[in-house]
């Protein structure tokens, strides 16, 4: 049993509560390594203010396994997963493209290997979790993901690609089977920058359209043969021209009708997602009472870490930081766009929550305390003013 010790409370820089969590230095029996508990490879949240809480992994793979386990709780059969997709740390594409594994049927969180090894964090997470097998997988507990670690003593599904491209097509190509037919909406996001592709694993994890891959100027061949699966569907790019050109696009609207969502940098292009709707497809976050999830854009890994959050609990879409110690103006300014307001009573009112994924080398704790400052509901003639200040 993991213990949690209490080592202060007090207050934010805004008067606000705060809880700062260690788990004990004494490994728990069973435990394995010998320098770190078991809790502290995995990551699990370690700080906590009234409306935000921090999964404070060193790493994505932490933070993988700590978000996982926080998602499925494991104490009985009913909060176990199906499955886990284990994906290979080293490339963010892979990762990106296995989030949908997130979704139904399968609902298998990413777990990462570092190649052929299965990191500490990874393996207690999978026993803690101990997936009771995916009828819509065939009954294996784990969906191997490219070239990661055999698991002999658990049943496997093995998707394979000669490159992350490729096994972003294996991986719809599983998907829809599991599901018994494709989705009418794709994603097309960027194989060489990263920060503008991350926003689409969210969505992935939560509505099942798969993520896909194009270069700046081209669409790799098995982009244009996943997409053609797909029977003309509707194709979402995310990013700017200067990240999928103009010409890639006039290439997609051959195999469906193309819509392209953008900003103009990581964060104002996951802002543009995060309030983007057309039909069915879009978060459409335009107002207060919803879960929203904060990442670092220079810690791509984490975005498939974090799918299973906003496919989950209080749900929502990914937003981005590009600085640890400061938060963008355009990311206040959007979250004074939906900070929820009261006229009587808050009771009535509703809510928005804040996950905060990596430790203080992704998101300071400075910026956790003006996230948490800006989710708080108040009073409607007390809603802060706009302002220039991003601190």
């Amino acid at each position: 049993m993991l213990l949690l010790v209490l080592l202060a409370a007090g207050c934010g820089r805004d008067g606000a509560p705060s809880v700062q969590l260690q788990h004990p230095r004494t490994p728990t029996p069973g435990a394995k390594g010998t320098e770190t508990t078991a809790a502290q490879d995995l990551g699990f949240p370690a700080f906590a203010t009234k409306n935000t809480t921090r999964v404070g992994g060193a790493d994505p793979t932490a933070d993988a396994a700590a978000i996982a386990r926080a998602v499925y709780s494991g104490s009985s059969r009913v909060t176990r997963p199906h499955a886990v997709a284990l994906v290979d740390s080293e490339d963010w594409r892979v990762g990106l493209a296995a989030s949908v594994l997130m979704s139904d049927p399968v609902r298998a969180p990413v777990l990462y290997a570092h190649g052929t090894e299965l990191p500490g964090a990874s393996a207690e997470a999978l026993d803690a979790l101990d997936p009771t097998g995916s009828k819509a997988a065939g009954g294996a507990q784990v969906v191997r993901v490219g070239d990661v670690p055999q698991l002999d003593e658990r049943p496997t599904t093995d998707l394979r690609g000669t490159d992350p491209i490729a096994l972003a097509r294996a991986i719809d190509a599983f998907q829809s089977a599991a599901r018994g037919a494709t989705s009418d909406r794709v994603m097309v996001v960027s194989a060489d920058d990263a920060a503008y592709a991350m926003p689409a694993a969210a969505w992935a994890a939560k509505a099942g359209d798969p993520v896909l891959f194009a270069h700046r100027d081209a669409v790799p061949a098995d982009t244009r043969a996943a997409i053609a699966a797909h029977q003309q569907p509707k194709i979402y790019v995310l990013g700017p021209p200067d990240v999928i050109s103009d010409k890639a696009v006039a290439q997609l609207k051959r195999l469906g009708s193309v819509t392209r969502i953008a900003g103009d940098d990581p964060v104002a292009n996951a802002i543009a997602f995060a309030r983007f709707t057309d039909g069915p497809f879009g978060w459409g976050v335009v107002d207060p009472g919803h879960g929203v999830v904060f990442a670092n854009a220079d810690r791509p890994g984490d975005a498939a870490a974090a799918a299973p959050l906003s496919a989950s609990g209080t749900y929502g879409p990914l937003l981005l930081t590009d600085d640890a110690g400061r938060l963008p103006q355009a990311l206040t300014s959007y979250l004074l766009d939906i900070q929820p307001g009261y006229s009587r009573d808050p009771v009535r009112g509703v809510y928005n929550h804040g996950w905060i994924v990596g430790d203080e080398g992704a998101v300071s704790v400075d910026v956790q305390s003006r996230i948490d400052a800006l989710l708080e509901i108040v009073p409607v003639n007390e809603r802060a003013p706009r302002t220039t200040s991003t601190q």
